[in-house]
């Protein structure tokens, strides 16, 4: 008995199932000529959208990270520690991984590099100026008196910008770093990353994207080799102050035989001079043929730690286009429409 009544509400529910789709069926029949009508608006403005929507660009660089775990500098480095002298080491891990591709998109790279020269239309301008070009600021800006002289030029350090063009340039870099720009290692088991740079403008795309990576390069390079560099520089002065003196002695020595030349034997207190000169000599000598080895040490090493970032591809010309077709805006448009209009009605059929 209890089966039977089972399916029997199975069957009701079933009838109740399609009765319910005949309705909602012959309701929204009821409204063909209003849905039509969505379908066409909708269309006309996914047509519209498609006309007027700019197509958008990707220049895309890849690059490989230097490995700085091989062994091959290891007997430079110990025979340098022979001599007590610290060659420097890298930047260790603040460089490494996901730190390196956050670089890429930190507000000082980014801003540094939207104030780097580029040629636009005949002009050198900066990256900023280019932007703001492209996206039309300034025909707003002529409105308003205190953005009318406002001017990017290229190469300009940021301690003479004023708090409205740090505002502006504030602005510049969360659309670009949240919108255009990406950066990710795409193999975890391959150290290689790759760069995507977006824009509706196909030389800011490509030229942005090349500017942006040579300015984190050098940066990584400067701040990677820079206890190594300072060492070497430091060497460097302090071998040229022993070569001076050095020649200084020589030059001593020289005066000092001069003026014992035929000196009566007797009176060796004159030669103590010559004596102390040539005792100068071998010591500036020997410091100097120290300092010359350490100095060679140091350039060793420095070349090792340069180039940190090695550029496997650039973008090239035409770079890869995205745009909304004709046909998909239209069928999209009338889609979405349609769409919302059916559930507008079945809001208003359940609940008024």
């Amino acid at each position: 008995m209890e089966n039977k009544s089972l399916v029997r509400k199975d069957e009701i529910s079933l009838k109740d199932l399609i009765e319910k789709a005949k309705e909602w069926y012959v309701y929204f029949l009821s409204k063909w000529k209003l849905i039509l009508l969505a379908g066409i608006i909708g269309s006309i403005l996914g047509l519209g959208f498609s006309l007027i929507n700019k197509p958008v660009y990707t220049a895309t660089l890849t690059f490989a990270l230097e490995d700085d775990k091989s062994g091959g500098s290891g007997g430079v480095l110990s025979l340098a520690s022979q001599f007590g002298l610290s060659l420097g080491g890298s930047g260790g891990g603040i460089f490494e991984g996901s730190n390196l591709t956050e670089l890429f998109k930190s507000r000082s790279m980014v801003e540094q590099t939207l104030m780097k020269p580029v040629v636009y239309k005949g002009d050198t301008i900066s990256y900023a100026e280019m932007y703001i070009k492209i996206n039309k600021w300034r025909e707003n800006w002529n409105k308003k008196p205190k953005f009318t002289k406002i001017q990017f030029f290229p190469e300009t350090k940021r301690k003479y910008f004023t708090r409205v063009q740090d505002s502006i340039l504030g602005v510049i870099y969360a659309d670009l770093s949240k919108n255009h720009l990406t950066v990710a290692q795409k193999d975890k088991k391959v150290d290689i990353i790759t760069m995507e740079f977006t824009s509706t403008n196909e030389q800011f795309a490509k030229d942005f994207c090349e500017t942006l990576a040579s300015q984190v390069g050098l940066f990584y390079i400067t701040t990677k080799s820079k206890k190594a560099r300072n060492n070497m520089e430091i060497l460097e002065r302090q071998t040229d102050s022993i070569r001076g003196e050095l020649n200084n002695a020589i030059t001593g020595v020289a005066t000092a035989n001069d003026n014992t030349f035929n000196l009566n034997p007797a009176l060796n207190i004159r030669r103590v001079t010559s004596s102390q000169k040539q005792v100068d000599v071998q010591a500036n000598a020997a410091i100097l043929t120290e300092l010359v080895k350490q100095t060679e040490l140091a350039k060793v090493t420095v070349r090792r730690e340069t180039p940190l970032i090695q550029v496997l591809d650039r973008p090239i010309l035409p770079l890869k286009k995205e745009k909304l077709g004709k046909a998909k805006g239209i069928i999209a448009g009338g889609f979405l429409v349609e769409l919302l209009l059916i559930i507008v009605l079945m809001i208003k059929k359940m609940f008024l």
